[in-house]
């Protein structure tokens, strides 16, 4: 498989995003802010801080392509915001919808909501358990849920099913093991799902699950159906 272009700085970002120099600005305060952070608190890999745009923007960015005018998303286990809290600055112009994201750890919350200070993005930030929102009447009207690096793919699709209705895309960030990860959680859950190939990565993809029943009831589980 060929290797795939670097879209290592902002340039090359705008350039295939089709982003305006605002969103980039704002995805340049994003970047200061996590190289200062990372100082003190471990938001990402230490590895990947001088692969910011690439490993971390548009990996996160991809999933843009899959939004609809005014949507609202729900990000879980957020982290240092990725990819819910760069996609909701990528989408800072929409005058309609807002990110939801969920985190437990107070510090990585405290960054997210010093970015969204700085940036100005429609974003609301839980810091909770993602279980303690089941059943949120606020977060019942679901667009796209999205996560990366939280969970296998069947215990995702637990965390997150009571949040799905019958329009709402599960977007998931998954590595070279996703058609493994989607055969496991077939055993449990009905579901139609689209292998799309990562932008930033040859062997991941973007695993896009939509119509996610349980095999028992043929309902969502823990949804009020």
């Amino acid at each position: 498989m060929s290797k795939l272009p670097l879209i290592d700085t902002p340039e090359k970002f705008a350039a295939r995003f089709d982003v305006s120099r605002e969103t980039v600005d704002r995805l340049k305060v994003y970047e200061r802010l996590l190289k200062q952070w990372q100082k003190g608190t471990n938001l990402v890999a230490a590895s990947t801080l001088d692969q910011i745009w690439h490993r971390h923007f548009a990996d996160s960015a991809q999933l843009v392509a899959f939004a609809s005018d005014g949507s609202n998303w729900l990000d879980l286990g957020s982290g240092a915001g990725f990819p819910g809290l760069a996609v909701a600055i990528c989408r800072a112009n929409q005058e309609d919808g807002c990110v939801h994201l969920v985190e437990s750890s107070s510090r990585k919350c405290a960054f997210a909501h010093e970015v969204v200070r700085e940036t100005g993005c429609s974003v609301e930030i839980h810091q909770t358990r993602i279980e303690s929102l089941w059943g949120n009447d606020r977060l019942m009207n679901i667009d796209r849920i999205t996560a990366r690096a939280l969970a296998p793919l069947d215990d995702l699709l637990k965390l997150s099913a009571p949040f799905f209705g019958p329009s709402t895309l599960g977007l998931f960030l998954k590595g070279n093991q996703a058609n493994a990860e989607l055969n496991r959680a077939e055993q449990d859950w009905r579901f139609r799902a689209t292998l799309h190939q990562s932008i930033t990565q040859a062997q991941a993809w973007v695993v896009e699950l939509s119509e996610l029943r349980t095999r028992k009831s043929g309902h969502v589980e823990g949804a009020d159906t």
